[in-house]
């Protein structure tokens, strides 16, 4: 009985605290827009885009993705996304060229540094506003 009791209090409490969740495609807040265009203004393989899908949950944004249309690019996969406090994009793309490379670029006190993995070439960098200040090949 005592089993029985717990498991229909953790049911009920699982149900009380369940988000609704979901998203939206919709264009790009200014708030995003401007931190795309700070990023790529530094770096241009973060590329701007106007479109993004938000998810919500109990309508606050809790992520932000940017789907591209890959025909005709040197990419196999890009993939974009944006943290709710608009201060970090994360990337991942793959190309035949550079292999997977995957990485965020946060802004810190009107600085961008970048973190970037390269699974090809095995290396981690990091940069601050465009600028390499640290390569490690591993």
């Amino acid at each position: 009985m005592k089993r029985f009791i717990l498991l229909l209090l953790f049911v009920y409490t699982s149900i009380l605290s369940a988000q609704n969740i979901s998203s939206k495609n919709e264009e790009v807040s200014i708030e995003q827009y401007e931190l795309l265009k700070k990023v790529n203004s530094y770096y241009p393989d973060i590329t701007l885009n106007k479109s993004i899908t938000n998810f919500y949950a109990d309508g606050k944004i809790i992520d932000s993705q940017q789907d591209f249309d890959l025909r005709g690019t040197k990419f196999s996969s890009y993939k974009l996304g944006i943290e709710p406090d608009n201060k970090k994009v994360v990337f991942e793309y793959v190309s035949d060229e550079t292999g997977k490379v995957y990485g965020d670029v946060t802004i810190f006190k009107g600085n961008a540094l970048r973190t970037t993995f390269n699974e090809k070439t095995n290396q981690i960098e990091v940069s601050l506003n465009g600028k390499s200040v640290y390569l490690k090949k591993l």
